[in-house]
């Protein structure tokens, strides 16, 4: 696995620019099996935090004009704006947080789950979360923005799943928002 440095000049984690077009080749199992090496690599809860951050200002900035009150994440502390669409059968999340390391939360979030199927992400088991000890080191209020993320994530997953379904007219490629659901 490639590595460069980002940061911390301490610390080794997989760039992420590198990382997505392989993860756009990889099922869910393998991204989160890829993300727990990357963290096993550190142990200091620090050096994880500044992980985050590094994956934050790796993010690609959500486009002014989606930030709006339809795309905000009801549940979170912070200001996660989220937007999903569907192309070829595949859901693409963006998003982005007024906090970094709620964003390379959600970072993380979009790395396993976008450009897979509705019911690859309807299905998943995201078990990356506990075993690379985020639950256990976020605040209270993060981890509810944690699943917060995650249910609208699946939601969108689950609109688009209906939204794909064979039916007698089905309807045109438009993303989906929180007013759809």
């Amino acid at each position: 696995m490639e590595k460069e440095k980002i940061g911390n000049p301490n610390l080794w984690i997989t760039c992420v620019a590198k990382q997505r077009k392989k993860s756009e080749e990889m099922d869910i199992n393998d991204i989160q099996n890829d993300i727990i090496e990357e963290f096993s690599e550190v142990e200091d809860w620090m050096d994880k935090y500044q992980m985050l951050i590094d994956l934050a200002d790796e993010q690609q900035p959500l486009p002014e004009e989606c930030k709006t009150e339809e795309n905000l994440i009801e549940g979170c502390q912070s200001r996660v704006w989220l937007t999903a669409k569907e192309v070829d059968g595949r859901v693409i999340f963006e998003a982005e947080s007024d906090a970094l390391i709620v964003k390379g939360i959600v970072s993380l979030l979009i790395r396993v789950l976008s450009n897979h199927t509705p019911d690859e992400i309807l299905n998943a088991d995201l078990y990356f979360i506990d075993a690379i000890g985020l639950n256990e080191h976020l605040s209270p209020t993060r981890s509810n923005g944690l699943r917060a993320m995650l249910k609208q994530m699946r939601v969108y997953a689950l609109a688009y799943a209906l939204r794909l379904a064979p039916t007698e007219n089905p309807p045109q490629n438009q993303p989906a928002t929180n007013t759809d659901l």
